[in-house]
Order: structure tokens, then sequence, then C-alpha cells
């Protein structure tokens, strides 16, 4: 018989620390309540599209959502460098507002991470965790009860 061959372990090697290129896309996940956006950014002229649909159109024109779309890229100063493609799903239009601003947030920081900073003092990249709380049994919902009776 011959000699067993030597089982190779592959080599660890050590991390990129690099900036990725946007121009092939970056994508990233932000989620709010039971929404989820999947945001993929990519060099362009600021385009925002959401479900395929303009964001201006999908979020009705409201003043707070659009502001709250634009959050990260007024934190770190970048307008209409980037097109953002977003498939969102889940929950109502203004959680799934936040849910892109998240996706937006965390897919700037893997372009260019000195970017951290400004986006976390902006509260960017905070994920909102609140979430409707369950139904309890014996209740009408998760705190409220039935009616008393006295008689």
């Amino acid at each position: 018989m011959t000699e067993p061959e030597a089982i190779e372990k592959p080599k660890k090697t050590a991390k990129k620390t690099s900036k990725k290129h946007a121009d092939e896309g970056v994508s990233a996940v932000g989620r709010r309540k039971t929404a989820i956006a999947r945001v993929k950014l990519s060099k362009g002229e600021g385009v925002i599209t959401i479900n395929g649909y303009d964001y201006l159109d999908y979020v009705a024109n409201r003043h707070r959502l659009i502001a709250e779309i634009h959050k990260p890229f007024v934190a770190v100063n970048i307008n209409n460098i980037y097109n953002v493609d977003v498939k969102a799903n889940g929950g109502g239009v203004s959680s799934q507002a936040e849910a892109v601003k998240l996706g937006i947030a965390r897919a700037l920081i893997i372009i260019d991470p000195s970017m951290k900073p400004a986006l976390s003092k902006a509260g960017c990249l905070v994920r909102d965790s609140r979430m409707k709380e369950r139904k309890k049994y014996g209740q009408k919902r998760a705190r409220k009860r039935f009616q008393f009776s006295k008689r």
C-alpha cells in the first residue's frame, strides 16, 4: 500500500480592507418592523426606484418619507452619484421607507468605510427593532381586555 497523501488545509488569507467599487453594484439589506428592503447601489445619476416605481410615486410625495430615504446621502454629503434599486416587501410604505434608509446606509459603508461616523451620527445605522406585540389568549388584543361586567 502507498502512503496516504497529506491533506492540505486551506490557508487563511488576510481580509482585504480595500474599498468595493460601486460600478458593479453593492447590495445591502435594511429592516423595520416586518418590512424588508434589499438595496442595490451602483454608479449613476441618482435615480432611485422602489419595486420598479420611481420613489416619489411609491411614497406618494410624502415629504417625511422622501427626507427619510435621502437622509444617508445628506449625512455624507453625496448627491446624484449612485443609482439605488430597491426591492421592498412587508409592512407599510412608511416602514419600508425606513428600511430603505438603513439599507442605503449599510451599502454606503461597504463602498467606503470612512463614511461610518457621519452615518452613525445622523442615526442612519440604527435598526429600529420595535415590533407589534402578540395577541394574548383571554384578551381582545395584546393589552386590551374583554369588557368586565359587574352584574
